[in-house]
């Protein structure tokens, strides 16, 4: 069985903390092997030397000339370098998975797509919330039909917290939609479906407890003819965060979070019979009545993957880049998908400019 070998541009929280992390399990190593890290701090790649085992260099572009054999590139730099390095790797003949942001705007992005195309190697972009046990659970509940016509599609990514670091920043590509935005805002795409269709879109954003000069709170409206409205918060000052999702059907619910989900629903062959009344509805007494029945509801739950829904994730993620590099298979999360997704937060924030940090 192959076994892909690959780099990693990176050792902060997402080049070390995730994709070093899964690669390190026994299960990653089935498939996959660390052969070559890229880190410009010297403590960091000190400590990637000692974890990896492997040779570690202080520019992405020492690999081209180090005679390494590598089958994919993880790029995990800082968010505003994603397109740049990106395009420079597939040029060289790489392979990339490339964090998110994927980049700032549809020129960039398309200058990947083509870069990509040119050099005839996978470009794919890390959305692996997309396999989330609790996303996948909603997808399973949404497709089955139980709750109707959907109407509104509520997702929350929220907590309180003040932040300081460099993804505050819009110079470094930060902010809320472009940090946490792509985990639910895929979701919320996928939900949509019609990649080729453009939603309408409305967004507020502001800046709360960032002590930087991008947006911490954003909300996101996105409607698309005969889809649910998909109403999307990603707020640092929600101290009362509940449900990840609610979900209004025709025939019934969905509320939950990434540990536990609930839906009820009716079975509309069985419930009572009704029809239009126009006069007043009255008790049998002859006193005003309000309208209303007994519905006989179905209810059912679900709790989460008790490895963790990130861990599981990543896991599930990875597993779709190897069926592509090694099976031939295509790519779960595509290229339009993605792309659809740079649109909608280029059009959130030209809805909201903001001033800047000089």
């Amino acid at each position: 069985m192959n076994k892909l070998r690959i780099a990693i541009i990176g050792q902060g929280r997402s080049g070390r903390d995730i994709h070093g992390a899964f690669l390190k399990t026994e299960k990653a190593k089935e498939h996959f092997e660390v052969v070559a890290i890229v880190e410009e701090i010297p403590s960091r790649a000190e400590r990637a030397r000692e974890e990896f085992a492997c040779p570690v260099f202080a520019s992405y572009t020492d690999l081209f000339d180090s005679g390494i054999e590598l089958d994919l590139v993880v790029n995990s730099s800082f968010s505003y370098q994603h397109a740049a390095i990106s395009i420079d790797l597939l040029k060289h003949g790489y392979n990339v998975l490339c964090e998110k942001p994927v980049c700032r705007n549809l020129e960039e992005f398309d200058a990947i797509v083509k870069a990509a195309e040119e050099s005839g190697k996978m470009f794919a972009v890390f959305q692996q919330s997309r396999f989330a046990p609790y996303y996948v659970q909603v997808k399973k509940v949404i497709d089955s039909g139980v709750l109707g016509r959907l109407i509104d599609v509520d997702i929350r990514f929220n907590g309180y917290s003040r932040r300081w670091d460099w993804q505050t920043l819009q110079s470094f590509n930060g902010g809320s939609l472009r940090n946490t935005g792509p985990h639910p805002l895929d979701q919320a795409l996928d939900i949509l479906g019609d990649v080729d269709v453009m939603p309408a879109v409305f967004c507020k954003m502001d800046r709360v407890n960032t002590f930087g000069d991008a947006e911490d709170y954003c909300k996101l409206i996105l409607t698309m003819p005969g889809k649910p409205l998909i109403d999307l918060t990603i707020s640092c000052c929600d101290a009362y965060p509940t449900c990840t999702y609610k979900i209004h059907g025709s025939r019934g619910g969905l509320k939950g979070n990434m540990k536990h989900i609930d839906w009820k629903y009716y079975d509309a062959e069985h419930a009572p019979e009704q029809h239009l009344i126009r006069e007043p509805i009255s008790e049998p007494d002859g006193t005003p009545a309000y309208c209303h029945e007994k519905l006989s509801w179905t209810e059912e739950s679900w709790d989460g993957d008790p490895n963790g829904a990130f861990d599981s994730a990543v896991e599930a993620y990875y597993a779709t880049i190897y069926d592509h590099l090694v099976n031939g298979k295509p790519l779960v999360v595509t290229l339009a998908e993605v792309r659809r997704q740079v649109a909608v937060y280029v059009e959130a924030h030209r809805q909201n400019p903001m001033s800047t940090i000089d």
